[in-house]
Parts: structure tokens; sequence; C-alpha cells
């Protein structure tokens, strides 16, 4: 019998215990719990199902010029409270249009805003992108209440690929060169550029580089300014610098330019040679051209030239009798 009684008083401790501990197990499960998320924008799926991770990140429409496509952004909002939520488009020109520019989500619902791409009839061939931009109060969407979904639309048709390497220049001296140059997408596509660079100067090649990926990708009609370090280039030297760039597509484009190096107190000592010996020569001059001056001044000396040759002596050292008496006018006769 007394094992009976300790058996029934442990049982009645364990219960009492397990009734004191259930609210603190509650508690402490209510406040681990995660808070629902906030409100977000996703591309609607199919058949008006909910967005999941799984479904496409994105928007992606395809149509020739003149074509016009329909498609649905879905907002989300599991959150307790309404969220008002204002819409608007980064893509070129008025191609998209959306039903509704605000949209007031109610609490644990899901809002689908239909909208429409219509792709000119003059809109080349190519590649666009661009993005659907919400913005709401609250909690959600992102940093400070904002969500981006990415759209890219690719207007069917004839695809071209051409670039140009434009404004290209080296500067700086000493231990590092810069090469700065400009790419310009002159097709209808995303093109992902690659560089070579090549440099020769007047005793041979100085630099190859072979041809690698940039990190940019050129969108039509997109221009972007870059550059490229040079260590170690020549201290003395006449280097002409080719840059050639190839993209998919046959794209193709080159440039030169031209880098002089000269150490600046050789440069120097060359010009102060050489303006001495300017100043030297003209010095001289100057000193002749006084000398000449000085000698063709003096008092008499046109006179006595004039008079040295009028008394030149005539044939055989004597002048003649008969020119004598013709001189003079007494003796002349008629």
């Amino acid at each position: 019998m007394p094992f009976r009684t300790r058996t029934a008083v442990s049982g009645a401790i364990l219960a009492t215990a397990a009734v004191l501990l259930c609210p603190a197990v509650a508690v402490a499960r209510s406040a681990a719990a995660p808070a629902p998320p906030g409100w977000s924008a996703a591309p609607a799926p199919g058949d008006g199902a909910e967005p999941r991770a799984q479904d496409r990140p994105y928007f992606y429409l395809a149509g020739a010029p003149g074509t016009v496509m329909n498609d649905r952004l879905s907002l989300s909002n599991p959150t307790g409270r309404a969220v008002t939520v204002r819409l608007r488009s980064s893509l070129p020109g008025s191609w998209l249009t959306l039903a509704s520019t605000e949209v007031k989500v109610p609490p644990r619902t899901r809002a689908s805003v239909p909208f429409t791409v219509t792709v000119p009839r003059g809109a080349a061939p190519g590649d666009h992108s661009g993005a659907l931009i919400a913005t709401g109060g609250g909690k959600g969407g992102g940093a400070g209440g904002r969500d981006a979904v990415p759209v890219h639309l690719r207007v069917t048709g004839p695809t071209l690929s051409a670039l140009t390497v434009e404004d290209v220049s080296v500067s700086g001296r000493g231990g590092t060169a810069v090469i700065r140059y400009t790419l310009v997408n002159r097709g209808n596509t995303v093109l992902a550029p690659r560089l070579a660079v090549r440099a020769d100067g007047l005793f041979g090649p100085v630099l190859r580089r072979a041809a690698r990926t940039l990190p940019v990708g050129l969108r039509p009609g997109q221009g972007i300014d870059l550059t490229e370090k040079w260590p170690d280039p020549p201290d003395l030297d006449w280097v002409d610098v080719r840059l050639t760039v190839t993209a998919g597509g046959g794209a193709h484009g080159t440039a030169t330019a031209t880098y002089t190096a000269a150490p600046w107190g050789a440069v120097a000592g060359t010009v102060l040679l050489l303006a001495v010996g300017a100043g030297a020569g003209g010095l001289a001059v100057v000193r002749r051209r006084r000398r000449a001056q000085a000698v063709s001044g003096v008092p008499g000396a046109d006179t006595a030239r004039t008079a040295a040759d009028e008394a030149r002596p005539c044939e055989g050292g004597r002048p003649d009798a008969a020119d004598q008496l013709a001189s003079t006018g007494s003796g002349a006769r008629s």
C-alpha cells in the first residue's frame, strides 16, 4: 500500500507540473513564430494561382512591330491591414499601359493588375529591358517599400550587330598610363563586347593583350566610357595604340591613338640647347648688320668712290688731247 501511495503522489505532481508549464510553452512558441511578410509584387501565374518561388522571376514578351501583348502583375498582401500600391513602368515611351496605376490590396488577399505592351510599328528589332515598379506604404516590397519586377521585351525581325570604338586617348607618364575609349552599340541587339589591345613603338611591339570579355552589356544605342590601365609604358618612344572590339553577330570595331613618351629632363635640355643656339645665331646676325651700317655711314665715302671711278686712267695712261679740247667751250668749233 505505501508503494501505491507514492506512485499516486508522483503522478499528481507530474500532472500539476505539466499544467503549469503548458502556458509558458505556448507563450514561447508564440514569441518565436515569425511575423508574416509584407506585401510583394511578382508576375502572376496562370489560372489565378498564388505566385511561388519556382514561378517566373520576370516578365518576358516577344513580338513583331505592331504586336499587342497582355500579361498580369500579382500584388500579395499577407498582412493584417490594407496596403495601397502605386505602379509605373520604366519601359521606353508608352509601350506598357497598366489597367490601374494605384491599387488598394485588402488584408490577407491578392490583387491581379492587367497590363498591355504595344510594340510600335516602327520599332527596330532587338532587345529592350525595363521594369514594373511598385511603391507602397508599410512593411514589404524591399528597401523603402519599393519592389521592381523586370520586364524583358524582344522585338522580332532581322537583327543587326554593330559597334564602334571612339575617342581613344592615352594619358599618363612614368609608372602607369591610362587608355581611355568609348564603346557605342550601333545595332539593335544587346552586345557583350570583347577587347584586344596592341601597341607598337619605333623599336617594335610594346604591348600585347589577347581578347577578353568586358564586364559590361551594351544595349542598342547605348554608349559607355571605359578605361584600360597600361603599367610600365616605355619612357622614350613613339607608340601607336590600337584597340579592337568584337561581339556576337559579327560586330567589329577598331580605333587607334598615338602615345609619345619622352623623359622630361631630356626634352627640357634639348629645348634649352636649341634656344641657346638660336639666340647665339641671332646675335651674330645682328652684329654683322650693325658693322655694315657703320661702314656705309662714313661721310664722303660715296663721293670718294664716284671720284675714283671718274679718275680711272685712259688707255696708255694719258688723257686724249682731242677729248680735252672738245670738252672746253672756248676751243670748240662748229
